[in-house]
C-alpha cells in the first residue's frame, strides 16, 4: 500500500498593527518571524520533506513559506493558490485528493479554522501526546505531520496517523 506524508503548517503569527490592511495582506509579526526561524531549523533536521508545497496566497502564508524555504528539499514543487486562502477543511481535502499519487509528501501552508479542522478530520490514530496537544490548540506556526496509507484520492476521515505535532514555543 502506498504511504504518503502530509505536513499541515499553520502560518506564523501575523501582525494586526495596521487596521487599514486587508486580512489577506497582513504580514508576519516579529513573534511570527522568530517562529519561522525556529520551524526552519526544525524542518532542516528532518530526514525527509515534502515533494509539493501548497500555500495560500495570503501575505503571511507566503512569508512563512519564504522563511522555511531553505529547509525544504531542493527542487520542491511550490504552488501558491488563491483557493487555499480561507479554505474550509472540505475545500482543503478536495484539493489534496487531486494530488497525483507519485507525489510522496505534501505540505499545506494555510489558515485556521480550515487547517485545524482538516487535521481533526483526518487523524484517526497516532502518538497520544501529540494528539492531545493538537486537540488542545493548533496555534500559529504549528506543524502537524501525518502519515497517510493509500492514494491521495482516497484521503478520508480518520484515515491518517499523527506522527508529530510541533509548536514554535517548544522549539
Amino acid at each position: 500500500m502506498t504511504e504518503h506524508r502530509l505536513y499541515l503548517l499553520r502560518h506564523a503569527k501575523s501582525s494586526w498593527d495596521d487596521p487599514q490592511l486587508a486580512d489577506h495582506d497582513r504580514p508576519l509579526a516579529p513573534r511570527g518571524e522568530r517562529a519561522v526561524v525556529a520551524m526552519r531549523k526544525h524542518l532542516a533536521a528532518l530526514a525527509d520533506g515534502p515533494d509539493l508545497v501548497l500555500c495560500s496566497s495570503a501575505r503571511r502564508t507566503k512569508m512563512t513559506l519564504a522563511g522555511i524555504a531553505a529547509a525544504l528539499p531542493a527542487g520542491v514543487d511550490t504552488r501558491v493558490e488563491d483557493q487555499l486562502y480561507g479554505a474550509s477543511a472540505t475545500g482543503l481535502l478536495a484539493r489534496l485528493r487531486d494530488v497525483p499519487d507519485d507525489v510522496g509528501g505534501v505540505m499545506v501552508i494555510g489558515h485556521n479554522p480550515g487547517l485545524e479542522d482538516l487535521a481533526d478530520l483526518l487523524v484517526g490514530s497516532g502518538d497520544d501526546a501529540a494528539r492531545a496537544a493538537m486537540a488542545a490548540k493548533f496555534p500559529t506556526g504549528a506543524l502537524a505531520t501525518l502519515d497517510v496509507a493509500g492514494p491521495w484520492a482516497g484521503l478520508a476521515a480518520a484515515t491518517a496517523r499523527l506522527e508529530a505535532f510541533v509548536v514554535p514555543r517548544d522549539l
